[in-house]
């Protein structure tokens, strides 16, 4: 159990730090993927708000609460002690966690361009990981909130909104849905966010691990389709 709270002389600067890091507007890509819910839209698996809701809210259950919320918190832990070797094992774990090229591709293209925009904004340590294998989102974000001294509460679930955030953009295009339906998801979705937060925060290594399987096959099969709005 990883229960890591960096401080800061001036919180309200670190929590303007994090509107920029969880911004829509951060330039990095996230827009261009839909991990795998194109797919999953194509093939009928979801076809409305409520199976949006239900495709997103059982990946923050099995996925991100039990996979990228207690390995970003070690990897939170490892920048705050400046442990290199750490940061490598937990980066290489969690690429080890991407079940489809897809994925890994994404977490990997989208950690390469978060890298490079911290080291324009003064943070040297992130330019090895513009090129880095083990370069991932969550490797370069936990950079990001320990240098900005933002908490890893509160960093944990802006990580957890802005990829819900980037979801529901994709499902209104897809589905597609309108702008109040997105907003009703996003609404829905903040109790989940927090409660697979706390949950991920308490999990011991052993208990880490998690698996969407019908998110594997819909990233797997998103990689051939045919037509394509987002990337693969």
């Amino acid at each position: 159990m990883i229960m890591t709270t960096t401080t800061t002389t001036d919180p309200a600067l670190a929590r303007r730090r994090l509107w920029q890091l969880m911004s829509p507007t951060l330039p990095v890509g996230a827009y261009s993927y839909s991990g795998g819910l194109e797919y999953a839209i194509e093939a009928g698996w979801v076809r409305d708000a409520d199976g949006v809701a239900d495709w997103l809210q059982g990946q923050l259950v099995h996925t991100l609460g039990r996979v990228d919320v207690p390995l970003l918190a070690r990897l939170h832990a490892c920048w705050c002690r400046d442990d290199c070797t750490g940061v490598v094992h937990y980066g290489q774990w969690l690429r080890a966690s991407r079940e489809t090229s897809e994925l890994v591709g994404e977490d990997q293209h989208l950690g390469r361009a978060l890298a490079r925009l911290l080291n324009e904004l003064d943070i040297p340590e992130a330019e090895p990981w513009t090129r880095a294998s083990e370069t991932s989102w969550a490797v370069v974000y936990a950079l990001a909130l320990v240098r900005w001294e933002i908490p890893l509460e509160e960093g944990v679930e802006a990580y957890l909104w802005a990829w819900c955030e980037n979801q529901v953009a994709a499902a209104i295009k897809l589905v597609p849905l309108g702008q109040t339906a997105g907003q009703r998801l996003l609404l829905d979705l903040a109790e989940p966010i927090g409660a697979a937060a706390a949950a991920g925060l308490q999990l011991d290594d052993d208990a880490i691990g998690g698996t969407a399987p019908g998110v594997a096959i819909a990233s797997s099969l998103h990689e051939t389709q045919y037509s394509r709005l987002f990337r693969s």
